[in-house]
């Protein structure tokens, strides 16, 4: 892999890291309700889940699973169902306590939503269609590395999201404020199911 292939490939999991999407609502409403700090499991999630899936579909799983009608409902429906339950938490949560329960998303969560995520789908199929034919190399090692690049890559992305949720902690004074939040990462976060018929 050359010098100019990498840094594209790292432009490019740098700008789908960093658009709006499902997981990035989720990171804001994470961090709007526990911080940063707290919200550090579902970032990782986030990145792990979409490593894994990359170094998956990079070895050949993606093709099997866009090729099967079967499998890509049952993934849209679930990740609708997932979206919908998640956004009515948030949006029904009352203050900031509330949100904060509604809105926790650990690690192992974030991971697994990835699967459901179109948005993660198109980032996995877009970087293996458009990447992986200019590498050289077995598919194991082209799928670790393309893996390792995109985690490491899309942390500044990701996390400008959880940070940007921890800084509206500060407009929570009141249970106005955080009821108004809460029903807009909720509204917002049911609008992503958008992505599911558009992709």
């Amino acid at each position: 892999m050359t010098l100019g292939q990498t840094i594209a490939f790292i432009l490019f999991a740098i700008v789908m890291s960093s658009t709006p999407g499902p997981s990035n609502l989720i990171l804001t409403s994470s961090g709007a309700a526990e911080g940063v700090f707290r919200g550090l499991p579902a970032l990782l999630g986030q990145v792990v889940g979409v490593g894994l899936m990359l170094f998956l579909v990079g070895f050949g799983l993606g093709e099997v699973d866009l090729e099967n009608a079967r499998i890509i409902q049952i993934s849209k429906w679930c990740g609708i169902g997932f979206l919908l339950w998640l956004a009515w938490k948030i949006a029904s949560a009352h203050g900031k306590t509330s949100v904060a329960r509604g809105a926790r998303v650990g690690f192992w969560h974030m991971a697994a939503f990835q699967w459901v995520n179109p948005k993660s789908w198109l980032m996995c199929t877009s970087a293996v269609a458009t990447y992986f034919p200019a590498v050289s190399g077995s598919a194991v090692a082209r799928s670790l590395l393309f893996a390792s690049l995109f985690m490491l890559a899309s942390v500044p992305g990701c996390s400008l999201w959880l940070i940007a949720g921890a800084g509206l902690q500060r407009a929570f004074q009141s249970e106005r404020a955080a009821r108004i939040f809460n029903l807009t990462m909720g509204g917002l976060l049911a609008c992503s199911i958008l992505f599911f018929f558009i992709h």
